[in-house]
């Protein structure tokens, strides 16, 4: 992935304005397993079919935003809400 950290400094959530940070390596993880399973949706109610490469998550790890080919994706519609998991690693 190549967000730079000058660029990571200045995202923030598009809902709290809180700053994001890069999801884990076990945090994605966790969510690709989700994924294959095909039960995990986004703020607007869409399934998600494919696994994420990168992912971006708030400070309170509640919403995680996907990076597509480098790029995050910072709409709420494409937020992930952590809830929806029974045990998301912090």
């Amino acid at each position: 992935m190549a967000i730079s950290k000058q660029l990571l400094e200045i995202l923030c959530c598009p809902v709290s304005h809180s700053p994001l940070g890069i999801a884990g390596k076990s945090q994605l993880q966790y969510l690709n397993n989700e994924i294959s399973t095909g039960e995990v949706v986004t703020v607007d109610g869409e399934s998600l079919t494919e696994p994420l490469q990168a992912a971006l998550i708030t400070q309170d790890g509640k919403v995680l935003y996907p990076i597509r080919d480098d790029i995050p994706v910072l709409l709420y519609e494409a937020g992930i809400g952590t809830t929806q998991f029974k045990d998301f690693p912090a």
